[in-house]
Protein backbone atom coordinates (compact mmCIF):
# COMPACT_ATOMS: atom_id res chain seq x y z
CA UNK A 1 0.00 0.00 0.00
CA UNK A 2 1.31 3.19 -1.04
CA UNK A 3 1.51 5.75 2.06
CA UNK A 4 -1.25 8.14 0.35
CA UNK A 5 -3.83 5.56 0.31
CA UNK A 6 -3.73 6.39 4.00
CA UNK A 7 -5.79 9.80 4.16
CA UNK A 8 -8.64 7.47 2.92
CA UNK A 9 -9.20 6.67 6.32
CA UNK A 10 -10.19 10.40 7.12
CA UNK A 11 -12.19 10.69 4.06
CA UNK A 12 -15.55 11.13 6.54
CA UNK A 13 -13.84 13.54 8.60
CA UNK A 14 -12.60 15.42 6.01
CA UNK A 15 -15.56 16.28 4.21
CA UNK A 16 -17.09 17.58 7.22
CA UNK A 17 -14.87 20.04 7.96
CA UNK A 18 -15.38 20.72 4.44
CA UNK A 19 -18.77 21.35 4.39
CA UNK A 20 -17.91 23.87 7.37
CA UNK A 21 -15.16 25.91 5.67
CA UNK A 22 -17.45 26.15 2.39
CA UNK A 23 -20.46 27.56 4.80
CA UNK A 24 -18.07 30.67 5.36
CA UNK A 25 -19.09 32.53 2.96
CA UNK A 26 -15.42 33.78 2.28
CA UNK A 27 -15.67 35.65 -0.86
CA UNK A 28 -12.10 37.64 -1.32
CA UNK A 29 -14.44 41.06 -1.77
CA UNK A 30 -15.40 40.41 2.14
CA UNK A 31 -12.16 40.64 4.07
CA UNK A 32 -14.16 39.40 7.15
CA UNK A 33 -15.22 36.63 6.23
CA UNK A 34 -12.18 35.49 4.12
CA UNK A 35 -9.98 36.02 7.50
CA UNK A 36 -13.32 33.94 9.10
CA UNK A 37 -12.18 31.29 6.71
CA UNK A 38 -8.33 31.24 7.47
CA UNK A 39 -9.00 31.60 11.10
CA UNK A 40 -11.17 28.08 11.13
CA UNK A 41 -8.25 26.16 9.75
CA UNK A 42 -5.86 27.69 11.85
CA UNK A 43 -8.51 26.69 14.59
CA UNK A 44 -9.07 22.79 13.10
CA UNK A 45 -5.49 22.49 13.12
CA UNK A 46 -4.75 23.34 16.51
CA UNK A 47 -7.81 20.95 17.40
CA UNK A 48 -5.73 18.59 15.96
CA UNK A 49 -2.52 19.02 17.56
CA UNK A 50 -0.25 21.54 15.82
CA UNK A 51 0.85 23.92 18.08
CA UNK A 52 2.84 25.83 15.67
CA UNK A 53 0.42 28.11 13.19
CA UNK A 54 0.57 31.91 12.32
CA UNK A 55 -2.17 34.17 11.20
CA UNK A 56 -0.97 37.64 9.74
CA UNK A 57 -3.53 40.22 9.68
CA UNK A 58 -6.42 37.50 8.75
CA UNK A 59 -4.89 37.77 5.21
CA UNK A 60 -2.78 34.47 5.39
CA UNK A 61 -1.10 32.24 7.81
CA UNK A 62 0.59 28.83 7.83
CA UNK A 63 0.59 25.73 9.78
CA UNK A 64 4.02 24.09 10.67
CA UNK A 65 4.88 20.45 11.58
CA UNK A 66 8.56 18.78 11.93
CA UNK A 67 11.94 19.86 12.37
CA UNK A 68 14.84 20.60 10.52
CA UNK A 69 16.60 23.72 8.22
CA UNK A 70 14.86 23.01 5.16
CA UNK A 71 11.56 24.26 4.32
CA UNK A 72 9.18 22.55 2.11
CA UNK A 73 5.47 23.43 1.97
CA UNK A 74 2.13 23.11 0.34
CA UNK A 75 0.08 26.64 -0.62
CA UNK A 76 -3.71 27.11 -0.45
CA UNK A 77 -6.51 29.70 -0.53
CA UNK A 78 -9.41 30.06 1.20
CA UNK A 79 -11.04 32.80 -0.38
CA UNK A 80 -13.59 32.10 -3.55
CA UNK A 81 -15.17 34.53 -5.99
CA UNK A 82 -18.93 35.05 -5.97
CA UNK A 83 -21.27 32.24 -6.55
CA UNK A 84 -23.06 34.11 -9.16
CA UNK A 85 -26.58 33.12 -9.73
CA UNK A 86 -28.16 30.05 -11.61
CA UNK A 87 -27.03 27.21 -8.92
CA UNK A 88 -28.64 24.00 -9.10
CA UNK A 89 -27.51 23.65 -5.73
CA UNK A 90 -26.78 25.65 -2.82
CA UNK A 91 -23.21 26.89 -3.79
CA UNK A 92 -21.83 27.83 -0.29
CA UNK A 93 -22.58 24.38 1.49
CA UNK A 94 -21.09 20.83 0.09
CA UNK A 95 -23.57 18.63 -1.55
CA UNK A 96 -23.04 15.70 -2.91
CA UNK A 97 -25.18 14.10 -5.76
CA UNK A 98 -24.42 11.86 -8.68
CA UNK A 99 -21.46 10.79 -7.59
CA UNK A 100 -19.99 14.86 -7.16
CA UNK A 101 -19.39 17.08 -5.03
CA UNK A 102 -20.89 20.87 -5.12
CA UNK A 103 -19.76 23.90 -3.53
CA UNK A 104 -17.96 26.91 -3.97
CA UNK A 105 -14.21 26.44 -3.12
CA UNK A 106 -14.71 22.75 -3.89
CA UNK A 107 -11.77 23.00 -6.31
CA UNK A 108 -10.68 26.56 -5.93
CA UNK A 109 -9.32 25.89 -3.43
CA UNK A 110 -11.05 24.91 -0.37
CA UNK A 111 -11.27 21.55 -0.84
CA UNK A 112 -7.70 21.04 -1.74
CA UNK A 113 -6.72 23.55 1.23
CA UNK A 114 -8.77 20.69 3.41
CA UNK A 115 -7.28 18.16 1.75
CA UNK A 116 -3.96 19.24 2.64
CA UNK A 117 -4.55 19.97 6.19
CA UNK A 118 -5.50 16.19 6.39
CA UNK A 119 -2.42 14.98 4.89
CA UNK A 120 -0.05 16.64 7.89
CA UNK A 121 -2.34 15.31 10.52
CA UNK A 122 -2.18 11.70 8.22
CA UNK A 123 1.80 12.05 8.76
CA UNK A 124 1.76 13.13 12.17
CA UNK A 125 -1.05 10.19 13.32
CA UNK A 126 1.54 8.27 11.52
CA UNK A 127 4.45 9.24 13.65
CA UNK A 128 6.48 10.65 10.62
CA UNK A 129 9.27 12.77 11.82
CA UNK A 130 9.83 14.70 8.82
CA UNK A 131 13.71 15.29 7.84
CA UNK A 132 12.71 18.88 6.77
CA UNK A 133 9.96 21.27 8.36
CA UNK A 134 6.74 21.06 6.39
CA UNK A 135 4.04 23.89 5.98
CA UNK A 136 0.66 24.44 4.95
CA UNK A 137 0.44 28.30 3.97
CA UNK A 138 -2.72 29.54 3.55
CA UNK A 139 -3.94 32.66 1.60
CA UNK A 140 -7.52 34.56 1.81
CA UNK A 141 -6.71 37.50 -0.47
CA UNK A 142 -6.02 35.02 -3.99
CA UNK A 143 -8.54 35.63 -5.85
CA UNK A 144 -8.17 39.15 -5.74
CA UNK A 145 -4.39 39.72 -7.13
CA UNK A 146 -2.42 37.50 -4.49
CA UNK A 147 -1.54 40.19 -1.63
CA UNK A 148 -1.76 37.79 0.87
CA UNK A 149 1.44 35.64 -0.46
CA UNK A 150 3.22 39.28 -1.12
CA UNK A 151 2.65 39.97 2.47
CA UNK A 152 3.57 36.45 4.23
CA UNK A 153 6.77 35.86 2.13
CA UNK A 154 7.37 39.49 4.08
CA UNK A 155 7.94 37.90 7.73
CA UNK A 156 8.76 33.95 6.55
CA UNK A 157 10.92 32.56 4.70
CA UNK A 158 10.57 31.51 0.93
CA UNK A 159 10.40 27.10 0.72
CA UNK A 160 12.87 25.29 -0.75
CA UNK A 161 10.35 23.36 -2.08
CA UNK A 162 6.78 23.32 -2.83
CA UNK A 163 3.25 22.88 -4.72
CA UNK A 164 0.10 24.48 -4.57
CA UNK A 165 -3.21 21.85 -5.62
CA UNK A 166 -4.87 25.14 -7.74
CA UNK A 167 -5.00 23.67 -11.31
CA UNK A 168 -4.74 20.60 -13.31
CA UNK A 169 -3.01 17.17 -13.09
CA UNK A 170 -0.24 16.94 -14.23
CA UNK A 171 2.21 19.48 -13.35
CA UNK A 172 2.28 22.89 -14.27
CA UNK A 173 5.72 23.63 -15.33
CA UNK A 174 4.69 27.09 -16.94
CA UNK A 175 2.29 29.88 -15.93
CA UNK A 176 1.17 32.85 -17.98
CA UNK A 177 1.80 36.58 -16.93
CA UNK A 178 -1.42 38.06 -16.01
CA UNK A 179 -1.86 41.73 -16.43
CA UNK A 180 -5.11 43.46 -15.11
CA UNK A 181 -6.10 46.77 -16.80
CA UNK A 182 -8.89 49.40 -15.99
CA UNK A 183 -9.73 51.34 -18.63
CA UNK A 184 -11.31 54.44 -17.60
CA UNK A 185 -13.48 57.74 -18.36
CA UNK A 186 -14.50 60.30 -15.65
CA UNK A 187 -17.70 60.84 -16.79
CA UNK A 188 -20.04 58.22 -19.19
CA UNK A 189 -20.64 60.24 -22.15
CA UNK A 190 -23.08 57.60 -23.98
CA UNK A 191 -26.58 58.82 -24.77
CA UNK A 192 -27.61 55.55 -25.78
CA UNK A 193 -26.20 53.56 -22.06
CA UNK A 194 -27.83 55.19 -19.05
CA UNK A 195 -26.32 52.84 -16.94
CA UNK A 196 -24.30 49.13 -17.81
CA UNK A 197 -23.52 47.28 -14.93
CA UNK A 198 -21.71 43.71 -15.85
CA UNK A 199 -19.53 41.00 -14.11
CA UNK A 200 -18.21 40.91 -10.55
CA UNK A 201 -13.95 39.27 -11.18
CA UNK A 202 -11.74 40.73 -13.45
CA UNK A 203 -10.61 37.10 -13.30
CA UNK A 204 -14.00 35.72 -14.50
CA UNK A 205 -16.05 35.97 -18.04
CA UNK A 206 -19.21 37.87 -16.22
CA UNK A 207 -22.19 35.56 -16.93
CA UNK A 208 -24.57 38.41 -16.74
CA UNK A 209 -25.16 42.18 -17.79
CA UNK A 210 -27.51 44.66 -17.66
CA UNK A 211 -28.04 48.06 -19.17
CA UNK A 212 -30.51 50.80 -19.20
CA UNK A 213 -31.45 52.11 -22.42
CA UNK A 214 -32.35 55.18 -23.87
CA UNK A 215 -34.64 54.61 -27.32
CA UNK A 216 -37.55 54.93 -28.96
CA UNK A 217 -40.21 52.12 -29.52
CA UNK A 218 -38.99 50.87 -33.27
CA UNK A 219 -35.61 51.00 -31.91
CA UNK A 220 -36.61 48.59 -28.96
CA UNK A 221 -38.05 45.99 -31.70
CA UNK A 222 -34.93 45.80 -33.71
CA UNK A 223 -32.91 45.42 -30.96
CA UNK A 224 -34.81 42.90 -30.08
CA UNK A 225 -35.23 41.00 -33.14
CA UNK A 226 -31.00 41.01 -33.23
CA UNK A 227 -31.30 39.55 -29.79
CA UNK A 228 -32.73 36.73 -31.16
CA UNK A 229 -30.24 35.90 -32.94
CA UNK A 230 -27.42 36.27 -29.87
CA UNK A 231 -25.78 32.96 -28.13
CA UNK A 232 -26.87 35.02 -24.85
CA UNK A 233 -30.34 34.62 -23.09
CA UNK A 234 -32.27 38.00 -23.63
CA UNK A 235 -34.50 39.60 -21.43
CA UNK A 236 -36.38 43.16 -21.99
CA UNK A 237 -38.13 45.53 -19.55
CA UNK A 238 -39.64 48.67 -20.59
CA UNK A 239 -39.63 50.86 -17.31
CA UNK A 240 -40.19 54.79 -16.81
CA UNK A 241 -36.75 55.37 -17.16
CA UNK A 242 -36.43 53.37 -20.50
CA UNK A 243 -35.05 50.05 -21.67
CA UNK A 244 -33.47 47.27 -19.45
CA UNK A 245 -31.48 45.00 -21.37
CA UNK A 246 -30.31 41.69 -19.32
CA UNK A 247 -27.99 39.04 -21.15
CA UNK A 248 -26.95 35.96 -19.59
CA UNK A 249 -23.78 34.38 -21.14
CA UNK A 250 -21.38 31.84 -19.22
CA UNK A 251 -18.75 32.23 -16.56
CA UNK A 252 -15.67 30.03 -17.28
CA UNK A 253 -12.19 31.58 -15.64
CA UNK A 254 -10.35 33.88 -17.35
CA UNK A 255 -7.55 32.25 -18.30
CA UNK A 256 -9.78 30.43 -20.62
CA UNK A 257 -12.31 33.15 -21.70
CA UNK A 258 -12.81 30.81 -25.37
CA UNK A 259 -14.87 28.78 -23.51
CA UNK A 260 -17.38 31.03 -21.87
CA UNK A 261 -19.92 33.57 -23.32
CA UNK A 262 -19.45 37.05 -22.53
CA UNK A 263 -22.60 39.05 -21.23
CA UNK A 264 -21.07 42.13 -21.50
CA UNK A 265 -19.36 42.11 -24.72
CA UNK A 266 -22.75 40.15 -26.44
CA UNK A 267 -24.52 42.85 -24.82
CA UNK A 268 -22.45 45.84 -26.40
CA UNK A 269 -22.20 44.06 -29.49
CA UNK A 270 -25.98 44.05 -29.90
CA UNK A 271 -26.46 47.87 -28.99
CA UNK A 272 -23.01 48.30 -31.70
CA UNK A 273 -25.34 46.39 -34.39
CA UNK A 274 -28.66 48.38 -33.56
CA UNK A 275 -27.35 51.54 -33.08
CA UNK A 276 -23.94 52.20 -34.35
CA UNK A 277 -20.79 52.28 -32.69
CA UNK A 278 -20.44 56.37 -31.77
CA UNK A 279 -23.88 55.83 -29.63
CA UNK A 280 -22.40 53.60 -27.39
CA UNK A 281 -19.79 56.19 -26.19
CA UNK A 282 -16.34 56.17 -25.57
CA UNK A 283 -15.85 53.29 -23.46
CA UNK A 284 -18.43 51.03 -24.35
CA UNK A 285 -17.07 51.85 -28.67
CA UNK A 286 -13.35 50.94 -27.62
CA UNK A 287 -14.75 47.50 -25.97
CA UNK A 288 -16.41 46.87 -29.37
CA UNK A 289 -14.05 48.40 -31.46
CA UNK A 290 -10.71 47.07 -29.77
CA UNK A 291 -11.88 43.78 -27.93
CA UNK A 292 -15.22 42.58 -29.49
CA UNK A 293 -15.76 38.87 -28.97
CA UNK A 294 -12.09 38.25 -29.53
CA UNK A 295 -10.26 36.75 -26.96
CA UNK A 296 -6.22 36.60 -28.66
CA UNK A 297 -5.64 40.57 -28.66
CA UNK A 298 -5.43 40.76 -31.99
CA UNK A 299 -7.84 44.18 -32.57
CA UNK A 300 -6.08 45.49 -29.65
CA UNK A 301 -2.31 45.00 -31.73
CA UNK A 302 -0.92 42.49 -28.40
CA UNK A 303 -1.85 39.13 -29.85
CA UNK A 304 1.39 36.73 -29.45
CA UNK A 305 1.98 33.39 -28.67
CA UNK A 306 5.29 30.83 -27.77
CA UNK A 307 6.06 27.15 -27.67
CA UNK A 308 6.18 26.86 -24.21
CA UNK A 309 3.15 28.67 -23.05
CA UNK A 310 1.04 29.46 -25.64
CA UNK A 311 -1.16 32.07 -26.98
CA UNK A 312 -2.35 35.00 -25.38
CA UNK A 313 -5.94 35.51 -23.61
CA UNK A 314 -8.02 38.75 -22.78
CA UNK A 315 -11.03 38.81 -20.99
CA UNK A 316 -13.36 41.66 -20.45
CA UNK A 317 -14.35 40.76 -16.81
CA UNK A 318 -16.38 43.84 -15.13
CA UNK A 319 -18.15 46.56 -17.27
CA UNK A 320 -19.57 49.52 -15.11
CA UNK A 321 -21.18 52.50 -16.60
CA UNK A 322 -23.38 55.20 -14.97
CA UNK A 323 -23.42 58.95 -13.63
CA UNK A 324 -20.03 58.78 -11.62
CA UNK A 325 -18.23 57.59 -14.69
CA UNK A 326 -17.82 54.59 -17.04
CA UNK A 327 -14.67 52.01 -16.26
CA UNK A 328 -14.03 48.29 -17.57
CA UNK A 329 -11.48 46.00 -16.03
CA UNK A 330 -9.45 43.50 -18.25
CA UNK A 331 -7.53 40.40 -17.98
CA UNK A 332 -4.48 39.60 -20.02
CA UNK A 333 -2.91 36.23 -19.76
CA UNK A 334 0.39 36.76 -21.66
CA UNK A 335 2.91 34.14 -22.55
CA UNK A 336 6.58 33.47 -20.82
CA UNK A 337 8.58 35.45 -23.63
CA UNK A 338 5.98 38.46 -24.07
CA UNK A 339 6.70 41.80 -22.34
CA UNK A 340 4.63 43.30 -19.58
CA UNK A 341 5.52 46.78 -20.49
CA UNK A 342 5.04 46.70 -24.65
CA UNK A 343 1.45 44.84 -23.78
CA UNK A 344 0.59 48.00 -21.54
CA UNK A 345 1.73 50.23 -23.92
CA UNK A 346 -0.56 49.21 -26.71
CA UNK A 347 -3.43 48.73 -24.71
CA UNK A 348 -2.71 52.67 -23.55
CA UNK A 349 -2.13 53.96 -26.89
CA UNK A 350 -4.87 52.06 -28.21
CA UNK A 351 -7.02 53.43 -25.41
CA UNK A 352 -6.37 56.94 -25.72
CA UNK A 353 -7.65 57.30 -29.15
CA UNK A 354 -11.19 57.27 -27.49
CA UNK A 355 -10.17 59.88 -24.55
CA UNK A 356 -9.49 56.68 -22.32
CA UNK A 357 -7.24 56.85 -19.53
CA UNK A 358 -5.82 53.21 -17.92
CA UNK A 359 -3.49 51.89 -15.29
CA UNK A 360 -2.20 48.34 -13.93
CA UNK A 361 -4.31 47.16 -11.45
CA UNK A 362 -2.17 44.11 -10.68
CA UNK A 363 0.81 42.56 -12.60
CA UNK A 364 2.08 39.10 -11.99
CA UNK A 365 5.30 37.73 -13.57
CA UNK A 366 4.91 34.84 -15.71
CA UNK A 367 6.50 31.19 -14.10
CA UNK A 368 8.98 28.93 -15.59
CA UNK A 369 10.87 25.87 -14.26
CA UNK A 370 12.54 23.16 -15.49
CA UNK A 371 11.40 19.35 -16.18
CA UNK A 372 14.60 18.53 -14.11
CA UNK A 373 13.69 20.68 -11.02
CA UNK A 374 13.97 18.94 -7.70
CA UNK A 375 10.37 19.16 -7.31
CA UNK A 376 9.21 18.32 -10.61
CA UNK A 377 10.87 14.72 -9.89
CA UNK A 378 9.19 14.57 -6.75
CA UNK A 379 5.72 15.40 -7.84
CA UNK A 380 6.24 13.18 -11.15
CA UNK A 381 7.11 10.03 -8.33
CA UNK A 382 4.02 10.43 -6.18
CA UNK A 383 1.59 10.90 -9.24
CA UNK A 384 3.04 7.46 -10.79
CA UNK A 385 2.83 5.93 -7.27
CA UNK A 386 -1.01 6.60 -6.67
CA UNK A 387 -1.87 6.42 -10.51
CA UNK A 388 0.84 4.64 -12.12
CA UNK A 389 1.24 6.55 -15.07
CA UNK A 390 3.40 9.22 -15.77
CA UNK A 391 2.39 13.04 -15.61
CA UNK A 392 2.38 15.60 -18.03
CA UNK A 393 3.97 18.92 -17.85
CA UNK A 394 2.07 21.51 -19.22
CA UNK A 395 1.67 25.48 -19.72
CA UNK A 396 -1.42 27.29 -17.87
CA UNK A 397 -2.65 30.89 -18.29
CA UNK A 398 -4.28 30.40 -14.45
CA UNK A 399 -2.55 32.19 -11.90
CA UNK A 400 -1.41 30.27 -8.69
CA UNK A 401 0.80 30.29 -5.98
CA UNK A 402 3.57 28.78 -7.72
CA UNK A 403 4.00 32.12 -9.04
CA UNK A 404 4.98 33.19 -5.95
CA UNK A 405 7.79 30.56 -4.98
CA UNK A 406 11.34 32.43 -7.05
CA UNK A 407 10.83 28.71 -9.20
CA UNK A 408 11.05 26.47 -6.06
CA UNK A 409 7.56 25.14 -6.82
CA UNK A 410 4.56 24.54 -9.28
CA UNK A 411 0.92 24.14 -9.47
CA UNK A 412 0.09 20.40 -9.22
CA UNK A 413 -3.53 19.08 -9.44
CA UNK A 414 -6.43 18.65 -8.04
CA UNK A 415 -8.79 18.96 -11.71
CA UNK A 416 -8.46 15.97 -13.61
CA UNK A 417 -8.69 15.26 -17.28
CA UNK A 418 -11.97 15.22 -18.53
CA UNK A 419 -13.99 16.18 -15.25
CA UNK A 420 -16.01 19.13 -16.06
CA UNK A 421 -15.45 21.02 -12.67
CA UNK A 422 -16.45 24.80 -13.73
CA UNK A 423 -14.46 26.67 -11.88
CA UNK A 424 -15.42 30.40 -11.25
CA UNK A 425 -18.70 29.25 -12.70
CA UNK A 426 -22.01 27.99 -11.26
CA UNK A 427 -22.16 24.77 -10.00
CA UNK A 428 -18.70 24.35 -9.19
CA UNK A 429 -18.03 20.81 -8.92
CA UNK A 430 -15.64 17.68 -8.60
CA UNK A 431 -16.35 13.76 -9.41
CA UNK A 432 -15.56 12.29 -5.49
CA UNK A 433 -13.79 9.58 -6.87
CA UNK A 434 -11.39 11.95 -8.44
CA UNK A 435 -11.51 14.33 -5.44
CA UNK A 436 -9.98 11.22 -3.27
CA UNK A 437 -7.83 10.20 -5.68
CA UNK A 438 -6.18 14.08 -5.45
CA UNK A 439 -5.94 13.20 -2.00
CA UNK A 440 -4.00 10.41 -1.99
CA UNK A 441 -1.54 11.80 -4.60
CA UNK A 442 -1.44 14.77 -2.68
CA UNK A 443 -0.40 13.12 0.60
CA UNK A 444 2.13 11.36 -1.24
CA UNK A 445 3.96 13.83 -2.59
CA UNK A 446 3.50 15.32 1.28
CA UNK A 447 5.25 12.41 2.50
CA UNK A 448 7.63 12.39 -0.08
CA UNK A 449 8.83 15.99 0.79
CA UNK A 450 9.25 14.67 4.49
CA UNK A 451 11.12 11.75 4.49
CA UNK A 452 13.20 12.14 0.64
Amino acid sequence: MSFGEKILQYKDEMLDDLDKLIRIRSVSSDENAAAAALSFMLDRAMEMGFCKTANIGGIAGHVEYGEGGELAAVLAHVDVVPAGEGWSEEPFQLTEKDGRLYGRGVVDDKGPAMVALYCLKALKDSGIEPKRRLRLILGAAEETGMEDMELYFREYEMPDMAFTPDSEYGICTDEKGILQIEVYSKENDSALIGRLKAGSAVNAVPSNAEALIDCTEPEDSRLRGAADRSPCACDFIRTMDGLRMNTTGRAPHACVPQEGTNAAMHLIGLLSECFGGLSLGSLCSFLDEAIGLENDGTSLGIACSDQRSGALTVNVGIVDADETGARAKIDIRYPVSASADEIYEAVSERASYNGLMTRVINHEAPLSIGENAPVTRLLRAAYREITGEEPKLYSTGGGTYARTLKNNGAAFGPVFEGDTVRIHDVDESVDKENFLRHAQICLEAVYRMAVE
